[in-house]
């Protein structure tokens, strides 16, 4: 399958040579593999090139000064950089179909949750994560097409109403609406009758804003309980349009399972970055405007706490609306032949599973 993957490449002056690239790509796919430092007599046997150790070195050598490996003080074989990772993924890394299984497995899932966008997010975050043992990462999709189809309300004790909202003919949103009274049913239903007739089938970011000025053109009509059930609504309609900035993460401990994350205080400092959020919107919104996949390797992230990680993204559409991102975080050491696959491969799933039939 072909991936749209869309990034900046690097400027390459003195690109290595095309017997070094190879030798790059075979010792990343090892590295990527067993996570050790890749020695010279390795790289020779899985190379399958007949170069004695002494000339891999020196072509090892020559990619280190280039800055696409390095050589750990621990060890005499060496290790990519960033630097020799992008231009893996750039140009030599060939990338692979997900598994049919794979796309059988992630179809079930979103077909088991009805179209329901808050479900669709959890699930895909969920799959994400199994198919890639990795952290699987989902923004909840944009609600500036959320229409209001229907809301109905049911009295709770203490002062509280229970609103429903269906959005787009699929989704179901329950609310618990605090208010300064109890309301009787027949108070509530001649409220969300009066929503109903007069709002069915508009966008919720227009809701609150003609509910306002359509209330103080109705405020001598309407008796006081239904004027302060119709005013605290607004509340349950606005906190629909809140999902916007939102996203789930799911499989943070598949991390622990990678020696380079597995330090205690770095996977704290790492979890603690996902909880606050700002992190991963941030990366997240530089990606919502991209044409295919993004990958963001090392410290091209911009967050210290990444070095150690990449964070591949892709956004889902409904036709040609970008409503949201979804990715992937891992170590750099990642199979990014079969991740950036699935990544892509789910972002369109996703869109077309929020679309729904035509």
């Amino acid at each position: 399958m072909e991936c749209q993957i869309h990034m900046a490449k690097q400027s390459l002056d003195n690109a290595p040579s095309e017997r070094a690239q190879y030798l790059l790509k075979v010792l990343i796919q090892r590295f990527i593999r067993d996570g050790q430092p890749v020695g010279s007599r390795t790289l020779s046997k899985d190379s399958g090139l007949e170069l004695s150790p002494a000339t891999i070195r020196n072509v090892l050598s020559d990619l280190e000064d280039m800055g696409f490996v390095s050589a750990p003080h621990t060890s005499a074989g060496r290790v990519p950089t960033p630097r020799g990772y992008r231009m893996f993924v750039d140009t030599l890394v060939q990338y692979k179909r997900p598994k049919e299984k794979e796309i059988l497995r992630l179809q079930k899932r979103l077909e088991g949750t009805d179209g329901n966008p808050e479900q669709l997010v959890n699930s895909v975050s969920s799959v994400l994560s199994r198919l890639t043992s990795l952290a699987g990462v989902v923004t909840v999709p944009k609600g500036q097409h959320a229409t209001l189809r229907q809301i109905e309300f049911l009295p709770l004790a203490d002062k509280r109403v229970l609103a429903i909202l269906v959005i787009n003919n699929k989704e179901v949103q329950n609310r618990i609406l605090h208010t300064d009274h109890n309301y009787s049913a027949d108070e509530l239903q001649r409220a969300a009758n009066f929503i109903n007739e007069n709002y069915a089938g508009v966008e919720l970011a227009d809701v609150h804003a003609r509910l306002v000025a359509d209330l103080e053109n109705t405020r001598d009509s309407m008796n006081q309980a239904m004027l302060d059930i119709v005013s605290v609504a607004q509340s349950a309609m606005d906190g629909a349009t809140d999902r916007e900035g939102g996203f789930v993460v799911t499989g943070e401990t598949n991390l622990m399972g990678f020696a380079e994350l597995s330090d205690i205080e770095k996977l704290k400092r790492l979890f603690d970055a996902f909880s606050k959020k700002r992190l991963l919107i941030d990366l997240l919104d530089r990606s919502i405007n991209a044409n295919g996949v993004q990958i963001f390797i090392g410290e091209e992230s911009g967050h210290q706490i990444l070095d150690d990680c990449s964070v591949v993204t892709a956004p889902y559409r409904i036709d040609d609306d970008t409503i949201g991102v979804l990715g992937v975080i891992g170590p750099t050491r990642m199979a990014y032949d079969r991740v950036v696959p699935i990544v892509e491969v789910t972002a369109r799933m996703l869109g077309s599973a929020l679309h729904g039939p035509d």
